[in-house]
């Protein structure tokens, strides 16, 4: 395993316990061979290799970084404007390097390795004679793992400077392998996650971001699948970039029935001055092959980024079950309303106490302060200190909201820098939710940020802190920056931002981090190297929380999924649904609750502390174990899951009804990832029942189903393995 290569025919077999990826140097073109299950290496491959003439044209070749303008008539994966305004350069193959283990990429978040025997990394240099530009493709294969990450460095080595005006990190050519669809999530504010497939026609079908974040509208993921794809069977193909701006990702499907998938930064508005000796790097993207359908491409994509692109002291531990009170008392508060949400909170178990929005300036609304991080001392008298202090007496952490990347027209900070906002000279400045964006390209703003957080951070008992970006990028301009780099100026926001959480999470690593975008506005791979969970969508409604966490599964680990009990009627919707249903939707993502729990009867108490109890016990398998999705919410009016340990010795199962149905059929749920094997303890979490079945019953017939006739119905079962003698 690892990467082989074999000199004499120019190929390159990248391989993996279960996966190969071979890349064949053809008339000094990289040209990509085989992406898929894992093939045994022989002396001779000779039946794989692709062959074309010398001076066949490049449009029939399935290349691995292909460019324009030299007879390949489909989309590029980069090109550059020399400085006599061509746009014409032909990358011809040079060599390789294969080093042990995974570089970082400078000022990008990335997956790493822990052990250099985890993975092998292959860079293959490709150059232009004529303009000098230099190009060196990096290919990573891990040994235990079916996962190649992929990216590209583009330097200028030429005397002359030269333009970028189409980076992407990844290209791939898929050949032969019939009519495939095109899986990817899509939605809006408060409906993140929506699972979309579609054929793939002759043409093009593309899915982007040009708001200067990945967006709630769609996410930096695509799979190209095959028809008999299913959630367990059939092959996947996935691609998930890791990167927090604005994105592209495109099939294309040519006249002879090939695909051309490409992804990574937006070619849209974006344009990069590599002055002599200058280097670009792309962001990287993970690509994931799966042969056991989309739930396999799913538990690869949790074990690696729970694992290998999670950070930090969070990384492996057990998440705090919090209580937040935003939707409890929005702006109306001061520091006795919050104790006693607090109070209540410790009498129910509850570990985190979260002060959200209007803490800071003069934030009675959402229209001011934004960038004054300052405490309100007219809620506040005692400051942030004195409200943490007596909350951690109650035996809770303290956990604190902010917005950093923002900056509110009427504030002090506004009216003493009103450059230091994203901005274009002379044109109007565009507001939403009366605020604009800071412009994280001048070190100087993020300088201020990083003072202004860390001051609070050195003096107050913080152990989480809620990072939220409530807007969209508009007049994409900078004053510190050129003319010719004014489309740069996307890009260096983002690696502005990773500057400034790469320096703060490194000097306070005792907090929890928890990313926020209005929601899942930026729910991606770059922000979860930082920030180890985000906050999933704004729409707390258990019955669109079925849809918006199992869509979000599709990728992202549950370790990395907010979830949280909100009060009925529903803030977004308002639906009236029951605290248990509720609950048993939260408890299958980071836990917590966003209500004002003073509010609370006796009865709804006692449904809380039980909650409380239930997960912590269950924590660590909801957060570590392997997800199966069981059944679908967007295809009927049933949904269901399961957790399942890495031994199988253990597992959780949660289902649930959205509606009522009039006599009912007797129902089962075939339950997937068991040990057939392995006799298990079943038990009801809801009614204490308990009964005994073997692994391949459960799989093979499935589970008992009970359900009283109502609407929002749910139900949980806890298995343990038992010694099958004692069945």
């Amino acid at each position: 395993m690892g990467i082989i290569v074999q000199e004499q025919t120019g190929l390159f077999h990248l391989q993996s316990s279960e996966m190969s990826y071979l890349i064949q140097i053809v008339n000094g073109y990289p040209v990509h061979v085989y992406w898929g299950g894992r093939l045994k290496h022989r002396k001779s491959m000779s039946d794989l290799l692709i062959h074309c003439p010398e001076g066949a044209g490049l449009d029939r070749l399935p290349q691995e970084y292909p460019q324009y303008g030299s007879g390949d008539f489909r989309n590029p994966a980069y090109q550059a404007e020399l400085v006599d305004g061509t746009r014409i350069t032909e990358l011809q193959y040079e060599g390789y390097r294969i080093t042990k283990g995974k570089p970082p990429l400078t000022g990008l978040p990335a997956v790493y390795t822990e052990d250099e025997s985890e993975a092998d990394t292959l860079e293959l240099e490709l150059r232009d004679a004529y303009s000098g530009l230099k190009v060196v493709l990096l290919y990573t294969v891990f040994a235990d793992r079916n996962v190649i990450v992929r990216s590209a460095r583009l330097s200028n080595e030429g005397e002359q400077k030269l333009k970028l005006i189409r980076a992407l990190s990844a290209s791939v050519d898929f050949m032969g392998q019939g009519d495939l669809e095109l899986t990817y999530l899509s939605g809006a504010w408060s409906r993140e996650g929506n699972i979309t497939r579609r054929a793939l026609l002759q043409g093009e079908t593309r899915i982007d971001s040009k708001r200067g974040m990945s967006s709630h509208q769609l996410n930096p993921f695509a799979a190209l699948v095959t028809k008999e794809t299913t959630e367990e069977h059939g092959e996947a193909f996935g691609f998930s970039l890791v990167y927090s701006g604005s994105f592209e990702a495109g099939a294309e499907v040519d006249a002879f029935g090939s695909t051309r998938f490409s992804i990574g930064l937006n070619s849209f508005d974006f344009v990069w001055l590599l002055n002599s000796g200058e280097s670009f790097q792309t962001p990287e993207v993970v690509m994931v092959y799966s042969g056991h359908g989309l739930g396999g491409m799913s538990r690869t994509y949790h074990r690696l980024y729970r694992t290998r692109l999670c950070r930090g002291k969070y990384r492996d531990e057990e998440r705090p079950i919090l209580v937040n009170n935003w939707e409890a008392t929005y702006f109306n508060f001061n520091a006795d309303k919050l104790v006693a949400i607090a109070e209540e909170g410790a009498e129910l178990g509850i570990e985190l106490f979260v002060l959200d929005d209007g803490w800071f300036g003069k934030r009675d609304s959402d229209n001011s302060s934004l960038g004054d991080w300052y405490e309100n001392r007219e809620k506040l008298p005692g400051g942030l200190k004195e409200v943490a202090e007596r909350i951690n007496r109650l035996g809770l952490k303290f956990g604190l909201w902010f917005e950093p990347e923002m900056i509110s027209p009427d504030s002090e900070l506004y009216r003493k820098h009103p450059d230091w906002c994203l901005h274009v000279p002379g044109r109007r400045r565009s507001e939403a939710r009366w605020q604009l964006v800071l412009d994280y390209t001048r070190k100087e703003v993020r300088d201020f940020i990083y003072d202004s957080l860390s001051a609070i951070f050195s003096t107050v008992p913080i152990a989480y802190v809620k990072w939220d970006m409530n807007r969209n990028l508009t007049e994409i301009g900078s004053a510190e920056l050129p003319p010719e780099r004014q489309a740069e100026t996307a890009h260096r926001y983002v690696l502005g931002l990773y500057e400034l959480l790469e320096r703060i999470t490194s000097d306070f690593p005792h907090i929890l981090f928890e990313s926020c975008s209005s929601g899942g506005g930026r729910f991606d791979p770059g922000m979860l190297y930082y920030m180890p969970q985000t906050w999933t969508s704004d729409n707390t409604d258990a019955v669109e929380r079925l849809k918006i966490q199992y869509g979000t599964s599709l990728v992202y680990p549950v370790s990395t999924i907010g979830a949280h009990v909100s009060a009925v009627p529903n803030h977004q919707v308002g639906r009236i649904t029951p605290l248990d249903f509720r609950g048993d939707v939260a408890m299958s993502g980071n836990f917590g609750y966003e209500l004002d729990l003073t509010k609370f009867t006796d009865v709804e108490k006692e449904t809380v502390k039980r909650q409380v109890q239930t997960y912590k016990q269950i924590r660590g398998l909801v957060q570590k174990g392997d997800l199966y999705r069981l059944k679908s919410p967007f295809e009927g009016n049933e949904s269901a899951w399961m957790f399942i340990s890495e031994d199988k010795a253990e597992a959780l199962v949660y289902y649930f009804q959205v509606m009522a149905v009039p006599h009912p059929p007797r129902r089962t749920l075939r339950l997937s990832g068991l040990d057939p094997e392995i006799e298990y303890e079943v038990e009801s979490g809801d009614h204490g029942e308990k009964s005994i079945m073997g692994g391949d019953r459960l799989m093979q017939l499935g589970l008992p189903l009970t359900l009283e006739q109502k609407d929002y119905e749910s139900g949980w079962f806890r298995l343990k393995a038992i010694n099958p003698q004692n069945a």
